[in-house]
């Protein structure tokens, strides 16, 4: 089957890439010229482990190509996937729709009859039917089929939750739709994996629904991280005695510096939007939204008593900036807020990420970028985890804690014990609810 695919960004290049290997002939689309011609050199433009290898195999075996003709990419194509951006509106919280509606409208006149326009990008209850709308307005003669396929990928781990995923959620409204959607995922139907048919909203519901329940598991441990540092409680210790619980389970109950990321952030806030439009207030998202942010400023707090009451000519040393491991992200990250700030105080900040530099000098301004963590230690006056790396988490801690002014550690992801540090000869050690 052919597809295309609308949009090469993190959503859409994996995809893309994903339904390639399940055998489909598949065309991406960017308006990006610059982006096209990476993809065309083999170049990812996103780090996304595995990604690169699986792009390369499809591209040599002719399942899988690039294009910034838009016509030329939906020509022929059964199902065409929009998966472009959805970002916060500013002012209101609203998903900004403006995307998907100009590629619906494009794709209106240029596909045949019989194509089903799938929408892929995380949208409020009620945008496929206006996608179907604004392809009716632009081109009334055509025969065309909806459906809403939102996507549960984890940044990171992408790959094999395309592959392999705990569901695949699937809206229609058309026995055409869910017959074309059925023959996509096909291998995964053959291996078992559950999909999920439903209506168009109920689809567009469950990706919103979803989301916002993990921030609110986030948040949730976090405020118990809270209280646990003020009653002597570890909430390691309470975190893993409340994920064996079979109806809880252990996924999303780390305490941090709070949620970041593409998608809590935005999809929260449309979710809170979407209920007071309909004068159903979603409470719960509500005050999980204030939260996460009271969380980044309770980490300032920690940082601020660390460095004895100001940042003022402290050189502080940050592990990690993007907003979870294995990717390159920085959208909502924790250090946007946490990082700024510390300049703001009038420190000096040194900063170490495996991928973070390439998004992070544009975002983290006045931040020195070095490679490895020892040399950006030595001299510091403190020293702060952000982000839980693989590469941070068996750091000779005697070797940094000798080479630093002042050592002083901030573990906000816990990946360390107190007594190591102190062994270490770190003469300070915050951690997060311990």
């Amino acid at each position: 089957m052919k597809i295309a695919m609308i949009g090469t960004g993190y959503v859409g290049l994996v995809s893309g890439v994903c339904f390639s290997d399940f055998g489909h002939e598949v065309v991406c689309v960017d308006k990006n010229p610059a982006k096209i011609e990476m993809l065309e050199r083999g170049e990812v433009p996103i780090f996304e482990p595995g990604l690169d290898q699986l792009m390369e195999r499809n591209v040599a075996a002719g399942r899988l190509s690039f294009t910034v003709n838009l016509a030329e990419a939906v020509e022929g194509a059964e199902a065409v996937f929009i998966a472009v951006g959805t970002p916060t509106r500013r002012g209101d919280g609203h998903a900004d729709l403006s995307y998907v509606f100009a590629a619906a409208e494009e794709i209106a006149g240029c596909v045949g009859d019989g194509t089903v326009i799938v929408t892929k990008s995380t949208v409020p209850v009620g945008t496929n039917r206006k996608v179907a709308e604004v392809v009716a307005k632009a081109n009334p003669s055509l025969k065309f089929d909806v459906a809403s396929n939102p996507e549960f990928l984890r940044e990171g781990a992408a790959i094999d939750d395309f592959m392999r995923p705990d569901r695949v959620v699937v809206g229609v409204s058309s026995d055409r739709a869910k017959e074309l959607m059925g023959e996509i995922y096909r291998p995964l139907f053959l291996r078992d994996f559950p999909i999920v048919y439903t209506d168009l909203e109920s689809a567009e519901m469950i990706k919103y629904a979803a989301n916002a329940f993990l921030a609110t598991k986030i948040t949730f441990i976090n405020e118990i991280a809270a209280l646990c540092e003020r009653v002597g409680a570890d909430v390691k210790s309470v975190s893993k005695g409340m994920g064996l619980d079979g109806r809880i389970g252990n996924k999303f109950l780390h305490a941090g510096p709070g949620y970041g990321g593409s998608c809590f952030p935005k999809d929260t806030s449309a979710l809170a939007r979407i209920g007071q439009e309909h004068a159903v207030p979603q409470q719960i998202v509500e005050t999980v939204i204030k939260v996460n942010e009271e969380v980044k400023r309770r980490m300032l707090e920690k940082l601020r008593d660390l460095c004895g009451g100001s940042f003022n000519g402290k050189k502080i040393t940050v592990l990690g900036v993007t907003f979870k491991p294995n990717t390159d992200d920085m959208r909502d990250a924790p250090s946007l807020t946490i990082v700024p700030a510390l300049i703001g105080g009038g420190a000096k900040v040194a900063v170490v990420d495996p991928q973070g530099r390439r998004e992070g000098e544009g975002m983290l301004p006045g931040v020195e970028w070095v490679e490895d963590p020892y040399e950006a230690a030595s001299d510091a006056d403190a020293l702060v985890i952000l982000t839980e790396w693989n590469e941070f988490r068996a750091l000779d801690l005697q070797r940094i804690a000798g080479s630093m002014a002042s050592a002083k550690m901030a573990d906000l992801r816990n990946i360390y014990a107190a007594e190591d540090a102190k062994a270490a000869g770190f003469e300070e050690y915050v951690a997060v609810g311990r």
